[in-house]
């Protein structure tokens, strides 16, 4: 309407300082490790290396499409996140990552493995060689990822309701779970602040609520027989002092 008033058409906008309502947000499904296997085990080889980046380091999809030889340092173990593949419209272009945040995110031992294994049998030799390419060897395409890998994994894995960015938001939650710290999620993602990370991404896992529980209710056990052994203590003392 704004559009159609500057552009003359209409006289003057009948949503002027008329706010939106706010749009819903729905929380992304944290996947436990056993789910991911799940997924990782159903996609078609060398996918399931694709989908286990996805998981063990946070980074975005169309970072994981862009990957490229130069992209890992094995002696390292991290990969090095510079570009970003996109699709608008049937046209693929590599571009800067998301809020231009260029970044290094370490890798577990076992990733580093595979991405070695990967890199000598899969890649050619050439620095610029993409890690994952399509059927035709051209770069990948979400909508064809989705069709030919995810889908038929989920379907496999017996889960539903499951996308490739459900991975992402699965990471931070499990970096903050293990005993990192939101600004340590943000850094892993490319958030430059660690308010968009616990908005959009980080959730409790499943479970944890009731272990936490647990160890409450151990911690109070532990205490309330602290307390009976020093009011056992302090009554016997009495009873020495006692004439």
């Amino acid at each position: 309407m704004a559009a159609a008033e500057d552009s003359a058409l209409i006289a003057a906008s009948p949503c002027r300082r008329v706010r939106l309502p706010r749009m819903p947000e729905s929380d992304p499904r944290i996947l436990s490790h056993g789910h991911v296997a799940a997924i990782v085990s159903a996609a078609p080889k060398p996918y399931d290396l694709l989908l286990e980046i996805l998981a063990y380091t946070g980074i975005r999809i169309g970072e994981a499409f862009a990957l490229r030889r130069s992209s890992v340092d094995v002696l390292g173990s991290r990969l090095v996140v510079t570009e970003s593949l996109s699709d608008v419209n049937g046209h693929l272009t590599f571009e800067t990552p998301k809020s231009r945040q260029q970044r290094s995110v370490s890798v577990p031992d076992f990733l580093a493995a595979r991405l070695r294994e990967h890199l000598d049998a899969r890649v050619e030799a050439n620095r610029d060689a993409l890690l994952f390419v399509g059927a035709t060897g051209q770069p990948l395409r979400y909508s064809s990822f989705l069709r030919r890998v995810w889908r038929p994994a989920l379907e496999a894995a017996a889960l539903l309701d499951v996308t490739p960015h459900d991975l992402r938001a699965t990471h931070a939650s499990w970096v903050i779970d293990e005993g990192g710290i939101v600004m340590d999620a943000a850094a892993r993602l490319g958030h430059a602040a660690g308010t968009v990370t616990t908005r959009h991404y980080a959730r409790p896992v499943d479970g944890r609520d009731a272990e936490i529980a647990a160890r409450l209710n151990q911690s109070a056990g532990t205490t309330e027989s602290d307390r009976a052994r020093g009011g056992h203590v302090i009554l016997n003392a009495q009873r020495r002092l006692a004439p």
